[in-house]
């Protein structure tokens, strides 16, 4: 049987006792585990820790590190997403599967045409819940580095800080753009920008052109929001593995 997969918001060393969580300490205890069984251990800054539970009780689930293990599951190219949020739980779908396919970072974006829109203290729960959705797609796939979700942020505001380090930029668009480069060699950073329902407006196009990022289309069908990233980057995980 495969150890559990527990994520630890702290850094982690060898002998280290601690209390896990709310989270991770019902996971153990919904799975029944009792002291002596095996965990593994991540603390999201690389590798993972070999583990075991050494007290359980109603309030405090106790575990212990043993020894590091140099396992490392992530895309030889940096993935940026940067979409434009979709409303209701699509957003969380959208959040666990890019972590699943091995996306670095996502950037939520509220676009002209945006059905969800949320700023300050909601902005700030909002990206906390779908960070602990990319803690729980981790945990399940095997990944040990967390994926950053940032905080929502207005796209005319993002265009603007997208840095200018030699990453590749695209535009998901369904029209007036180039065919999906299938025999284009990937760079080490590529930053996929996707828009919200309705997708994004003339103005927000010619913008994200004008910020250097190259339109391209993925096919004759209309993807929905949560659908055009996420082959984005399927592709791109196929591509850099």
């Amino acid at each position: 049987m495969t150890a559990p997969r527990i994520y630890v918001e702290h850094p982690l060393a060898p002998g280290m006792e601690l209390a896990l969580g709310a989270t991770g300490a019902r996971h153990v205890q919904v799975l029944r585990l009792q002291p002596g069984h095996a965990l593994t251990l991540f603390d999201g800054h690389g590798g993972q820790w070999a583990g075991a539970v050494t007290a359980m009780s109603r309030r405090e689930v106790r575990v212990r590190t043993l020894h590091h293990e140099a396992v490392e599951r992530e895309l030889a190219t940096h993935v940026t997403l940067a979409v434009g949020m979709p409303a209701n739980e699509r957003m969380d779908a959208l959040i666990e599967k890019a972590t699943e396919l091995g996306v670095a970072t996502i950037q939520p974006l509220v676009c002209e045409r945006s059905v969800l829109r949320v700023a300050g203290e909601r902005a700030q729960r909002k990206a906390a819940h779908w960070h602990a959705v990319a803690v729980a797609a981790c945990e399940q796939c095997g990944r040990n580095r967390v994926p950053t979700v940032e905080e929502p942020m207005a796209l005319p505001e993002w265009l603007p800080q997208v840095r200018a380090d030699g990453a590749q930029r695209w535009l998901l668009s369904p029209s007036d753009a180039q065919p999906w480069p299938t025999a284009c060699p990937v760079t080490r950073s590529v930053v996929v920008l996707s828009g919200p329902e309705g997708g994004f407006t003339v103005q927000e196009q010619e913008s994200a052109r004008g910020a250097g990022f190259v339109a391209l289309t993925l096919g004759e069908r209309v993807l929905r929001a949560d659908t055009a990233p996420l082959a984005a980057l399927a592709w791109l995980a196929l591509e850099t593995r």
